[in-house]
């Protein structure tokens, strides 16, 4: 969809979007409401979400507000045209940069918080911190143009499409080299996808993106250069699911994936050394100190060159500073340790004050709407034993409340959303209701917005067969209703989020123990041991591609986090035990797949979210707005609603032309 195509939609979304306030200010002062506003955020202190089926003035107020700022944010940055291609010396062949003419040198530094990188191999990367550094080492074949939405080829330089819909031609550069000076070939390409990812080495979630109706692609090679996919069926977002593969290099890898796959699982970790990694990349390992910092450094090697023909990235190192949390990476932007925050690092509450601080602090703030993210509420609602304990993963008790579709319903009305992005995001967001957000044009608009009922929760709960005994909620049986809920310790919107959720749920008698923890011991718990009763966290979504989550919402998928299931020693996973409404959405996912007709797809995706929104596998919670904060020295920045996606690059997906200002060298 071109970038004028989405500005319509986006319009024609107006009357039923559910967008965002400034939301009350604490001690909140002209100054910062102002500051707000020129983000374009307008503050509407005590405004209410509507449970109608009409839109109310507010609603179209703020509808228009976010189409203004979607409009804005691409104009700032308009569309700089295709890649053009370059020959070199020796006939290698170059993408030209699109952006101007920069000058090299210098270490841009942004920040994470938590613990850092899992590991080192992209392919094996469950968690954004891992996944974010690997995309910045590793090419895919074909890439999403950020202004367009677009794929466009990355790696290759040509891509044909089959008449019949089924059979794909991709033709690699000429001359690409990996970061060792291995030439980069076709058997790269067919290893990474008949080897790593259609046995499921890592991280299998890519399989299921490119799997349909179980069946994976053939892939073989015609030439050096020339890559042939065959599909089973149409399939629609084959393209866009290709984008989702960095290219593995086969003479790193192949001794590696001959043995048995746990070996794959260790290989290339944090504890590896940074120059046994090859990479394809603008940048390449050069130091990692654990939980202190990641550094990389240019990749001499890398296929892009600017319009003068000099070899990309401008920049000599890109780092990577781990601290313990958000307000730390705050305070390092201010004293200018941080050249760059994204949506992730700049707050709701840490927005408006920010923007007082602009001109002293050098730096300019970017409004690019509701992030593509959500962040929800998950129960853990599986009903399986451990196969090597012969114990239930979850309590039995506590299975039957999660699995309780009433129960769950409670919960939802119970917790006030709106209070939330007033008073955690400071109105820098939106209460959410589906995994889709509302700036996507795959956004079912007959979802209607619901806020806080205690009175709906508690019938809720009294037909589920519970009841109150003083203060507590206590099921038919007489057990008291209470849960762990845990989130990643650091992210303090999250945190806050969990201890209003506990507020919220103690007045229906539901005791909620809270714990934070780690990030990489959460994602263990929801990938592995399955050892978990409530998470808040948030999943990366896209505009784009709804069949990009194919991994969460497929009942065998690899990230199908309310009831993940387990892989077997080959990377499978069966799925015995599916609901009726899982049944139905794999079905949605299937159908929407496989068909080209738009209208037919958009039936499909949109039944899937009405479905989710219904049972509640997820309880949605809130999207903020992705606002990014950016040193003033830093070059070339050219942020677009839909280049939010690539973390830790985040807005900087043209990190290979981003250029310091000249004296601003660190």
């Amino acid at each position: 969809m071109s970038t004028k195509s989405l500005l319509i939609f986006v319009s024609a979304l107006v009357p039923t979007l559910l967008l965002f306030a400034c939301g009350q200010f604490e001690q909140s002062t002209p100054a910062q409401h102002s500051a707000c506003e020129d983000l374009g955020v307008h503050a509407t202190a005590g405004d209410e979400v509507t449970n109608s089926g009409s839109p109310s003035a507010l609603e179209m107020q703020r509808a228009l507000a976010t189409a203004r700022i979607l409009q804005a944010a691409r104009a700032q940055y308009p569309d700089p045209g295709p890649f053009t291609l370059t020959t070199g010396s020796q006939g290698a062949e170059y993408w030209v940069a699109r952006g101007e003419r920069g000058n090299f040198g210098g270490t841009l530094t942004v920040s994470t918080f938590g613990t850092g990188p899992k590991t080192f191999n992209v392919w094996e990367a469950h968690e954004v911190p891992s996944h974010g550094l690997g995309i910045l080492m590793w090419e895919p074949l074909v890439d999403i143009d950020p202004w367009t939405g677009k794929t466009y080829p990355r790696l290759a330089k040509e891509i044909k499409v089959g008449k019949d819909g089924l059979q794909y031609a991709i033709k690699l550069r000429k001359g690409l080299v990996w970061s060792d000076g291995t030439p980069l070939t076709a058997d790269d390409v067919v290893f990474t996808f008949n080897k790593i990812i259609k046995e499921g080495y890592g991280n299998s979630s890519t399989r299921d993106t490119l799997s349909v109706k179980g069946e994976f692609p053939e892939v073989s090679k015609i030439d050096d250069y020339t890559i042939h996919f065959k599909t089973r069926e149409p399939f629609a977002p084959f393209l866009h699911s290709v984008h989702n593969v960095p290219i593995a290099p086969r003479h790193a890898l192949a001794q590696i994936v001959a043995k048995p796959m746990e070996a794959f699982h260790e290989f290339w970790d944090i504890n590896c050394r940074p120059s046994d990694l090859v990479v394809s990349g603008p940048f390449k390992l050069e130091r990692y100190v654990p939980g202190q910092r990641i550094e990389l450094a240019r990749n001499e090697n890398y296929s892009f060159v600017d319009s003068q023909g000099r070899k990309l990235p401008y920049l000599d190192r890109f780092v990577e500073v781990v601290v313990p949390d958000q307000t730390t990476q705050l305070l390092k932007f201010y004293g200018d340790e941080v050249d760059f925050l994204d949506v992730r690092s700049v707050r709701g509450f840490d927005a408006a004050l920010m923007k007082q601080r602009e001109k002293t602090g050098n730096f300019s703030m970017y409004n690019l709407g509701p992030e593509d993210g959500s962040t929800f509420l998950a129960l853990n609602l599986c009903r399986r034993k451990n196969p090597e304990t012969g114990k239930y993963y979850v309590d039995p008790v506590k299975q039957k409340w999660f699995n309780n579709l009433k129960f769950r319903a409670a919960i939802s009305h119970a917790i006030d959303r709106q209070r939330m992005v007033d008073n955690i995001l400071k109105g820098v967001g939106l209460p959410i209701f589906s995994h889709i957000t509302a700036v996507s044009p795959w956004y079912n608009r007959s979802l209607k917005p619901y806020g806080k009922d205690m009175r709906y929760a508690q019938d809720l709960l009294a037909e589920a067969g519970f009841h109150k005994e003083g203060d507590r909620l206590m099921d038919r049986e007489g057990n008291a209703v209470e849960f762990v809920l845990q989130t990643n310790a650091g992210n303090t919107t999250r945190d806050a989020a969990c201890v209003m959720i506990q507020n919220d749920l103690a007045e229906l008698g539901i005791r909620v123990d809270y714990q934070p923890i780690d990030f990489n011991i959460m994602i263990d718990k929801i990938n592995s041991s399955l050892d978990w009763e409530g998470v808040v966290m948030a999943l990366t979504g896209n505009q784009i591609e709804p069949y990009d989550s194919a991994n969460v919402w497929k009942s065998g998928g690899r990230l199908h986090v309310f009831d993940q299931r387990l892989p077997d020693d080959r990377g499978r996973i069966e799925v015995t035990d599916a609901r009726d409404w899982e049944k139905e959405i794999d079905d949605c996912f299937d159908r929407g797949a496989t068909t080209f007709d738009m209208a037919k797809r958009r039936e499909f995706f949109d039944r899937y979210q009405q479905i989710v929104y219904e049972n509640l596998p997820f309880i949605y919670l809130y999207s903020p707005l992705n606002i990014s904060a950016a040193r003033n020295t830093i070059k070339n920045y050219r942020p677009t609603p839909l280049g939010v996606y690539y973390t830790p690059k985040g807005s900087l997906h043209n990190i290979e032309e981003i250029y310091l200002q000249k004296g601003a060298s660190k």
